[in-house]
């Protein structure tokens, strides 16, 4: 794509999505930037109708806005999920789509690892009765209400072998963690580097998810796979929501066929009143964090810059992360 003689029209749908603390530069071509700083799907369509490029995180792009915005040549997702996309509708007119890849290669390993730390050692229950007044009522210098388990020795089980699953063993290998990589379900033969999935249920003390929210991922875990978890591990989300089945895991909690699960992700965002996860959160046993895992300050200026890369290249002639 060549610099056209009037300035590019870019319009960000949702830049309340990135940190106010990132800074975004300006592309390095003419262009009018346009940003919003949401945008509800019903608004989608007449933003973007002179745009030559969208640039979006979570607000919808669909056929009909595409069909409706004549100059458009990019959707530039500042994010490395494109469900919010019509792909096939942007490749029918010819309009490229892009996404941000590899960018969080610390912080989700990081906060997986917070979260499995946090459980195993009880510290949230621990910090609770601390600011409950249970330590000054103590009669000696330490009391012993809550389970502390050490890493070392345990087994992890990752489903999940992309960038993010080989950066979660990596960690885990330093805590003397024994790492399983799950075949995918319902296949088996995968090589020796991977272990069948209802064994790595069956065998993990603790089970980490990384991949991502398919048709064929979705309810990944469900009622019949916490019946096979026999070690009572725990289960740890920090991907997508809708790879588990959420009324299962309240019942398998409940009912101590886990012993512990942490969530950064649910199926809607964000989660009503009533969602039966907002019945656990005063469990000892339960974390959930609002989809912050991809979210620190490094991770979120590094998506930025690839974005605006994005950006640029494709204007340029030399599109990258093109979404096929």
């Amino acid at each position: 794509m060549t610099a056209a003689a009037q300035p590019a029209r870019i319009v960000f749908l949702d830049r309340a999505t990135l940190s106010p603390r990132t800074s975004l530069r300006e592309p390095a071509f003419p262009h009018e930037w346009m940003s919003f700083e949401r945008s509800a799907p019903e608004e989608v369509a007449e933003r973007i109708a002179t745009a030559a490029i969208v640039v979006t995180n979570k607000a919808p792009v669909h056929a009909a806005a595409i069909a409706g915005a004549p100059n458009l040549k990019l959707v530039a997702v500042a994010a490395t999920g494109t469900d919010n996309v019509d792909v096939a509708a942007c490749r029918a007119r010819d309009v490229t789509v892009s996404n941000i890849r590899n960018y969080a290669i610390h912080t989700v390993p990081e906060h997986t690892f917070a979260l499995i730390l946090a459980l195993r050692r009880n510290i949230l229950a621990y910090h609770r009765s601390v600011a409950q007044g249970r330590w000054r009522e103590a009669d000696q210098f330490c009391y012993f209400d809550y389970p502390i388990r050490d890493l070392a020795g345990s087994t992890l089980g990752i489903i999940g072998d992309g960038v993010l699953g080989r950066a979660v063993a990596d960690i885990a290998r330093g805590f003397g963690l024994k790492t399983l990589f799950s075949d995918y379900k319902g296949t088996t033969g995968m090589g020796p580097l991977y272990t069948p999935f209802e064994t790595v249920l069956r065998t993990s003390d603790i089970i980490t998810l990384h991949t991502p929210l398919l048709p064929s991922t979705r309810n990944l875990i469900a009622a019949p796979e916490f019946a096979l978890m026999e070690r009572k591990p725990l289960l740890i989300n920090t991907a997508r929501g809708g790879l588990v089945d959420e009324q299962a895991l309240c019942e398998a909690l409940t009912s101590g066929r886990i012993a512990g699960a942490a969530f950064d992700v649910v199926t809607q965002e964000p989660p009503a009143a009533d969602h039966p996860f907002m019945r656990l959160l005063d469990r000892p046993d339960f974390i959930l964090t609002p989809h912050v895992a991809w979210a620190s300050e490094e991770a979120i200026q590094s998506l930025a810059d690839q974005l605006i890369d994005n950006i640029d290249a494709f204007w340029a002639g030399q599109p990258r992360n093109v979404v096929e």
